[in-house]
């Protein structure tokens, strides 16, 4: 997913107002840092070096000492737009009385190990899942010392790719971990599990729900765009699309697909029942803000997603879109790079478009396609099947207390798990939901799907927590009377 690495460097036109690095903060968090191990599986490449990894806290909700903690296991992208845009865990921790962190993932935002030099190659290689996931064992574990919050039961929150890590601590460290809600979390296939054509497939299907016309209206545009490239006509297409700069190569024709498609992916995702300042300015239900008149208006879409406050006069193909190891979009800056090494490492991206069973120009992207790129751009090979050994993808049946939440809209629920797999691994589906709209803030423009969804996960986690905490009990007893036994 992209969301998260993209702002705020598409959309440089927010309000100006109180920032973090461009993002809006919310007051009721403090932000901190934490004093985090470089490297946790090699004593001796980086000694114990340690770098300042970034945390959003607030105790405004918290029964102290007693209360849940609720921590949201950072992805790609800054911090603070999780937290900003993650409100229904503030909700529930009102409710549950708990402690809230936002852990800001290594190498996004601020949390660069190496500084500037993160990027560098060996630098980069201390960037994996693997790592992340220590670094959140960590701190979890160190700051309940610090907060006499040692009894408290810990729910970890994601969403995206988020979700993902959120699924993965709960099955790396039960010990620390009472529970995970992983929403629109694409655990199956970023583990190369299911169909390459599964992605774009339904990204063309939100916006055919919305009028099959639209669907075939931009399937023939495409098909224009190729004409008009392959009789030169240059200048049209620019004319058309608001470029800057005429194309000039079948690079540059490729380039602009890239961008378009992506465009299209974006709204799929984003596609909330009321506008968003998740990336720049996007309206309510943004799949069905468009009407068309004629093919080649029905790419005006994509002037939402990189001109959303209307102050660009033309689109510079190479700035706004850079094509990388995700075909869904890496986005644009440091957090991009970071993403991108992820793509070509451990996260499988091999998703394709083909006009056949979705509306956008065949775009092909196979492993081996892969394997080349990120030889030449990070000199890594990919390791196929990995996420599925190292963190269980469709065999999950011994893990327990992990909700997948996914919603209908949403081009990466089909990724992800859509079943129950058992009592208490529970599936949620959303059927107006986008991206993750379960994590956003309560809205008077929610549908009835989403607040009966939030009210489950509220309940499983209610339970979850109670039941952390008669565990806890039951441990402490035993070992009491081990202790009276010994006298």
């Amino acid at each position: 997913s992209q969301i998260e690495r993209w702002f705020p460097q598409v959309f440089f036109f927010a309000e100006n107002s109180r920032k973090h690095n461009g993002v809006k903060a919310d007051p009721q968090f403090t932000e901190k840092y934490f004093s985090q191990t470089v490297d946790h599986f090699n004593f001796n490449s980086m000694g114990n070096g340690s770098f300042n990894q970034r945390y959003l806290i607030t105790d405004k909700y918290w029964k102290k000492g007693y209360g849940p903690i609720f921590f949201y296991t950072g992805n790609e992208g800054d911090i603070w737009e999780f937290a900003l845009n993650s409100g229904f865990i503030t909700e529930l921790a009102a409710q549950q009385g708990a402690l809230v962190i936002f852990a800001e993932h290594r190498y996004y935002g601020t949390s660069l190990p190496f500084g500037n030099d993160s990027f560098n190659i060996p630098q980069i290689g201390l960037l994996t899942v693997e790592q992340a996931l220590a670094d959140y064992a960590i701190m979890i574990t160190e700051l309940k010392l610090q907060l006499g919050a040692t009894d408290s039961p810990v729910i970890v929150f994601g969403g995206s790719y988020g979700g993902m890590l959120s699924v993965y601590m709960r099955l790396k460290y039960p010990n620390i971990v009472a529970g995970a809600l992983a929403a629109s979390a694409p655990i199956l296939s970023t583990a190369g599990l299911g169909d390459s054509r599964q992605f774009f497939r339904d990204v063309t299907a939100d916006f055919a729900n919305v009028a099959s016309e639209c669907r075939d209206a931009v399937r023939q545009a495409f098909h224009q765009l190729k004409d008009l490239a392959e009789q030169q006509d240059y200048s049209r297409i620019q004319s058309e699309f608001a470029l800057c700069k005429p194309p000039s190569s079948a690079q540059d024709i490729h380039q602009l697909n890239g961008l378009l498609r992506n465009g299209f992916t974006l709204m799929a995702m984003l596609d909330y029942p009321y506008s968003t300042h998740f990336m720049g300015n996007m309206p309510a239900n943004p799949v069905q803000v468009h009407r068309l008149s004629d093919s080649f208006q029905s790419f005006s879409p994509a002037g939402i997603v990189y001109n959303s406050t209307g102050l660009l006069t033309c689109f510079d193909l190479y700035s706004l879109y850079v094509e990388c190891a995700d075909p869904t979009g890496c986005g644009l800056g440091f957090n991009s790079q970071a993403w991108d090494y992820q793509a070509c490492t451990e996260i499988e991206l091999c998703y394709e478009s083909n006009n056949v069973t979705d509306m956008f120009p065949p775009m092909p992207f196979t492993e081996r396609e892969r394997e080349v790129y990120c030889s030449k751009r990070w000199a890594v090979v990919p390791r196929p099947g990995w996420l599925k050994i190292q963190f269980w993808a469709d065999a999950l049946s011994t893990a327990s207390n992990i909700i997948f939440s996914n919603g209908d809209l949403d081009p990466w629920a089909n990724g992800g798990v859509r079943k129950a797999l058992s009592s208490s691994l529970v599936a949620i589906n959303i059927s107006e939901g986008a991206h993750h709209l379960d994590l956003r803030a309560s809205n008077e423009a929610d549908p009835v799907s989403v607040i009966k969804a939030r009210k489950r996960e509220a309940e499983l986690i209610t339970q979850w927590v109670e039941m952390e905490r008669r565990r806890s009990q039951n441990n402490s007893l035993s070992f009491v009377w081990i202790l009276m036994l010994q006298i």
